[in-house]
This record gives C-alpha cells, sequence and structure tokens, in this order.
C-alpha cells in the first residue's frame, strides 16, 4: 500500500534553523493544524516534543485534544471552548465570538493589521478588551497574521508598523502581561533580529518555505516522501495507450514495461499532475491518467518513491506546496525514519 515516509532527521535540521532565528526554542509555537500540514498530527506532535518544543497551533478542539499531553500550551485558531482547558488558549477572531466563551477561558485577540481575514480591527481594540474583561475571560496575548511575508513587496513592513501600533495600545489597556506574536514561517525570516514573544512556524518546519531569491531561506529540507508498491506490470508496444481516455502514449520504439502502483487521487495525488512531463523521484515517466487509486509509471521498480518534495509537485500541478501536502488523506500510513 502506498505510504508516507517522514525523516526526523531533516525535520530536526529545519527546527535548528528555525530555533536560530528565533533565538530560542521556547519561541517556537509549531503549527500542526490540518493534520500537521498532511505529515500526520501523531507523528510531528511527537517528534516536535522530542525536540523540545512546547507551545503549539492547531485549527480546532480537537485537533488540541489528540496532542494535549505533548504541549505546554495550545493555541487554537478557530474553535469555541465547552469549558476552560488548562493548556488550551482560544482565538478571538471577532468581537462577537467574546459573548460565546465560557467564563475563565484563556484567549488570545487576533488583530486584522492588513489581511482583511480574521480579527477585530485597531479602532475595536479598547472595545474588546472592555468586553473580555466583562466576560471574565483570560487574555494572555495579542497576535495578527501577515498576507504577504512571502512576497518581495512592502506590505510586510506596512502590516509589522500596524500592529506595533497595536501593541501599544493593548499594552496599556492590559492589566497583565501579555505575549504578542506577529510572525508565520515567512515573516520570521523577514527579520534581521528578531524580537517577538513567540514565532508560528508551519511549511519552514516542513522544509516547503517558498520565497522569492533575494528572501530565500537555505538549509532547510523537506520532511515528507510520498511512497507507493507495485499492484502489477506489463510490456506494451510503441504506440500502446494507457488509462482512461487513453490519454497515455507508449512512444519507444522498442516499447516500455509500465507498472501500475496503488496510490491515485482518492489518496491526494492531483489529477492535474497527468496534464505535464510529471515523473517520480527516481525519474520514471507517469503515464496516463492519474484514476482514483491507481497511477502507472515507466518502471519495473516494485516500490517508488513518487515525490520527496512537495514544492516540485506543486510547480508541476500549478499549485503551491501547502495545497500538496494538506491534500494527503489521513489513511496513508505514516512512518517516522
Amino acid at each position: 500500500m502506498a505510504y508516507i515516509k517522514l525523516n526526523k532527521s531533516n525535520f530536526f535540521n529545519n527546527l535548528d534553523i528555525i530555533a536560530k532565528q528565533t533565538k530560542a526554542v521556547d519561541k517556537i509555537a509549531l503549527v500542526l493544524k490540518d493534520n500537521a500540514y498532511g505529515h500526520g498530527l501523531l507523528e510531528v506532535a511527537q517528534m516536535a516534543s522530542e525536540y523540545g518544543i512546547a507551545e503549539a497551533v492547531v485549527r480546532s478542539e480537537e485537533e488540541a485534544r489528540a496532542i494535549s499531553k505533548l504541549f505546554r500550551r495550545i493555541l487554537i485558531l478557530a474553535d469555541l471552548p465547552k469549558r476552560a482547558e488548562a493548556n488550551f488558549v482560544y482565538t478571538i477572531n471577532d468581537l462577537e465570538c467574546i459573548a460565546k466563551m465560557p467564563r475563565g477561558v484563556s484567549v488570545e485577540l487576533k488583530v486584522d493589521s492588513g489581511m482583511h481575514r480574521n480579527g477585530v480591527s485597531a479602532s475595536e481594540i479598547e472595545k474588546a478588551f472592555e468586553l473580555i474583561d466583562d466576560a471574565d475571560l483570560d487574555l494572555v496575548g495579542v497576535f495578527t497574521h501577515h498576507r504577504c511575508a512571502d512576497e518581495l513587496s512592502s506590505e510586510w513592513f506596512w502590516q509589522e508598523k500596524n500592529f506595533s501600533l497595536a501593541v501599544e495600545k493593548a499594552r496599556r489597556l492590559s492589566r497583565s502581561k501579555l505575549r504578542f506574536h506577529s510572525s508565520n514561517s515567512a515573516a520570521l525570516f523577514r527579520h534581521s533580529d528578531f524580537n517577538g514573544d513567540l514565532a508560528r512556524v508551519g511549511i519552514a518546519a516542513y522544509g516547503c518555505l517558498e520565497m522569492p531569491e533575494a528572501l530565500k531561506v537555505s538549509g532547510l529540507k523537506p520532511v515528507l516522501s510520498l511512497w507507493a508498491s507495485k499492484n502489477s506490470s506489463r510490456h506494451l508496444l510503441s504506440g500502446s495507450r494507457v488509462g482512461y481516455g487513453g490519454e497515455g502514449e507508449v512512444s519507444s520504439n522498442k516499447g516500455e514495461v509500465v507498472s501500475n502502483y496503488d496510490f491515485g487521487y482518492a489518496d491526494g495525488f492531483f489529477r492535474s499532475n497527468a496534464k505535464s512531463e510529471f515523473r517520480s523521484a527516481c525519474g520514471a515517466k507517469l503515464v496516463g491518467r492519474i484514476s482514483m487509486d491507481n497511477s502507472s509509471f515507466e518502471t519495473d521498480d516494485e516500490e517508488i518513491c513518487v515525490f520527496d518534495d512537495a514544492s516540485k509537485v506543486a510547480k508541476n500541478a500549478k499549485s503551491i506546496s501547502y495545497e500538496i501536502l494538506t491534500a494527503l488523506k489521513p489513511h496513508l500510513k505514516r512512518v517516522v525514519v
């Protein structure tokens, strides 16, 4: 059956690079939402805990519960609590959700510094503090999210300025010490001297951070590789057509051995990969359409590495590495090597 390998050495290498930038492992909050970007929530959480990461970021309360024993604190981005939990922190994404939080829950206020997706506006910060106080919530932090930190433009600078103004206002309003953070993976590496309380790092930890050449981060290594096993093989003559619609054609004058492998779009492998010259990590050519759980390659290998760098697959599929990785289905076995 098709399966996924997770390279622990590469993962730790990436965390070393990130920790050097944050200046402390304690300032790394690993983003584990959506099955750890397709890598496997439990597998990655356990490796992160082994490395010494104590902060995590997830999408839902369900994800947080699955890894709660491994981290000191978990920030939940998009869920509402039923009750207060010792190490769970919930995100306030707008003023309305404050009233939906049970008393005593730990929360962080998200500020919209320019992305215009989630968070309160700068003009709503004072009102948010009042409502949080009235609701008897435990405010522990204020944060924002960048929209263009991975692009060579001025937008990162003015969003940082907007957030710094929000931080000043929050410090004046707060009765206790808060933590402040604005950096995702790309934003972290825009800093020449990082001094935030935390960096929420996702794609860089998984080794697929894509930045313009002027901002490129060297040394990061992909953690995930996708492997598949052979179902069957056949020798096909030149001109033979393969798969649905007969779109794949054997072009070699001598014919080719074409083998079928046990994975397809039901496992998260994009059909669009067949629209161009996709080759496996070992160079085997994809032949014909990708089926629900079958894909054919010009090779006789018993096992192939379909890909070991999601960034390369993303270019082929005209997508981004995030989409390639999170599309990989949870039923695929994850193996740490």
